[in-house]
């Protein structure tokens, strides 16, 4: 809500808790006679008697019409400011706002939601984005309602000081048919009592050239007297239908101020509530989204000291394993150590071999050499003895 519709609504406060609060007077009871009359009100009413003139017509047609008049044009006024007051655009201005509310669907707050095949294959921004344009677009209604709802509680209050000045003129005439239906009752008393038996007495008085005259004249006051009598009666009925109407008009006057103290606790404290309480579900989610985002950030430096841990475990037995071992690992010194004496051994049984084979070779040179001499002595011998070839050949 703007600042300056919530201005508004704080100041139209003060007047919608001096018009609830403002009583209307109630009209009196019943018509008070002439004799049982205040001194005014009883000059009001013989003032009003003085208008009636048993022979004019006309002014026995016209007692109290000057009232009446006033109440047709009041009745008038009532009827158009009930039509103006009709009670359907501030409503439907509060039912709008009440389905612009219950439109924020519940499921928009889940932010975390992801999107669909769906929204995704059709470009639907994602569920954060979502939820500001949705947020931004209800705050715009709520905006737009409630200067309506101003608006319709100016309107209202308007109609109100309206109705008041309505049922004031309308109560106003409500005791003036009273004075007049008194003056009413007054001059038909008068004329049972006082003109009528003196007609009568003319009548009777009068020559005979004169009878007929006096006579019809007795009948024209008799007939005017009923003439007043039905026209009091009419004053009853209006008076009757004048009592009508002002409980009418202050029930559409308590149906107004019931109608402006709800508009104004909507302006005043309902709208402010529900802004309070999108502002938090946006605060909620994007606190709800920091948490996250937290949470993600501290279960990814637990991964990580994790992580480092069994590294560092690894490593440390790896390199612990390697301290420890020496230079030379004492199998390989073992295994070398059998290679070698294997070598030394395979050396020194070459070596006796190889003893042996020229021991062997030693005496087979030595037989050789010595079969080598004894044929080459038995060769030079051969060669001494044989006989010595002639000389001329």
């Amino acid at each position: 809500m703007s600042d300056t519709v919530r201005t508004d609504a704080a100041t139209a406060l003060a007047e919608v808790e001096k018009v609830t609060t403002a009583l209307l007077p109630v009209p009196t009871g019943e018509v008070v006679a002439l004799e049982a009359a205040a001194p005014d009100q009883a000059a009001e009413i013989k003032r009003r008697m003085d208008e009636v003139d048993l022979t004019n017509t006309q002014s026995i047609i016209s007692f109290g019409s000057a009232a009446q008049a006033e109440l047709q044009v009041i009745s008038q006024e009532m009827l158009q400011g009930v039509k103006n007051k009709d009670v359907g655009p501030a409503g439907d201005a509060l039912r709008e706002i009440v389905s612009t509310i219950r439109g924020f669907s519940s499921e928009e707050l889940d932010l975390s939601r992801e999107r669909s095949w769906w929204d995704k294959l059709t470009g639907q921004a994602a569920p954060i984005a979502q939820f500001v344009a949705r947020y931004e677009e209800v705050q715009g209604q709520i905006d737009r309602v409630t200067e309506n709802l101003l608006k319709h509680e100016h309107t209202l209050l308007k109609d109100i000081k309206a109705l008041d000045l309505l049922y004031e003129k309308t109560l106003r005439f409500y005791d003036e048919l009273a004075i007049y239906i008194a003056a009413g009752v007054a001059k038909l008393k008068e004329t049972d009592e006082v003109t009528i038996p003196a007609k009568e007495a003319e009548v009777a008085a009068a020559p005979a050239e004169d009878q007929v005259k006096k006579a019809q004249e007795l009948r024209d006051l008799r007939a005017a007297r009923d003439d007043l009598d039905r026209r009091v009666h009419d004053l009853r009925l209006t008076r009757q239908v004048t009592m009508q109407s002002l409980p009418s008009i202050r029930l559409v006057q308590e149906n107004d101020k019931s109608l402006v103290t709800k508009i104004n606790s909507t302006l005043v404290n309902t709208v402010p509530l529900w802004e309070t309480q999108l502002a938090q579900a946006v605060t909620i989610q994007r606190s709800k989204d920091a948490a996250e985002a937290v949470r993600d950030a501290n279960d990814l430096t637990n991964e990580l000291l994790k992580a480092n841990a069994e590294n560092l475990q690894e490593a440390n037995r790896t390199v612990r394993e390697e301290m420890e071992r020496g230079v030379f690992d004492i199998e390989a010194v073992k295994a070398a150590n059998a290679t070698l004496i294997a070598t030394i051994e395979d050396s020194l049984r070459i070596a006796d071999e190889g003893k042996t084979r020229r021991a062997s070779a030693e005496v087979e040179l030595v037989k050789m050499e010595a079969e080598l001499r004894d044929t080459l002595a038995s060769a030079r011998a051969r060669a001494t003895q044989a006989p010595e070839a002639p000389a001329n050949g």
